[in-house]
């Protein structure tokens, strides 16, 4: 496992890309809240090999009726042959309604224990799922997965690809990069 605490995004969507090439996979998956890191890795990833889907949160994630990804971003990566999805994510929305409510969330657990690994561990199984439902990666393949801690990108995991109501068959293959600094696992 390649430790990610000094790499900056660019470096790490790089060593992300050898990989894919190097194992000869063909969907790969990128959170990016903005926009600017699916940007980056639209750039790097080879899409003429690549199926990329950049995957983001939905409207009124953060502020109501507002959307965080940017169009621009959301262009650029279309043009260069990626695809965008920006939907709910899969161990947030109902489960913060219901914890909100009740006090406890199943969702909320999930999510938190594979917080344990990293935010970015959970942000990029979430992130397959997702990409997974929509349609835009099918299920059973190895997809390449990558994702951060509030900022860029940090993690990046091999995951068997799964829809979210068959969680427990998707699998993390293998963990390529994650930080390793216990001050870069934060909790939320």
């Amino acid at each position: 496992m390649i430790e990610t605490d000094d790499l900056d995004t660019e470096s790490v969507l790089e060593l992300a890309a050898d990989y894919a090439d190097e194992h000869d996979i063909e969907d790969v998956v990128v959170a990016s809240t903005s926009g600017a890191t699916g940007e980056q890795a639209a750039e790097i990833f080879d899409l003429a090999a690549r199926n990329l889907t950049v995957v983001g949160h939905a409207v009124g994630y953060s502020e109501p009726n507002e959307q965080e990804f940017d169009d621009g971003a959301r262009e650029a990566i279309e043009a260069a042959g990626g695809t965008v999805f920006l939907g709910p994510m899969v161990f947030s929305n109902v489960g913060a309604a219901i914890k909100e409510k009740d006090g406890f969330s199943a969702h909320e657990l999930v999510a938190d224990v594979l917080r344990l690994f990293g935010q970015g561990t959970k942000v990029t199984l979430e992130c397959v799922l997702e990409a997974c439902d929509a349609g835009h990666v099918p299920a059973g393949k190895t997809v390449l997965a990558v994702a951060g801690t509030g900022d860029g990108a940090d993690t990046v995991l091999a995951i068997k690809s799964a829809n979210s109501r068959d969680l427990f068959e998707a699998r993390i293959l293998n963990v390529l990069a994650k930080p390793s600094d216990p001050e870069n696992l934060f909790y939320w």
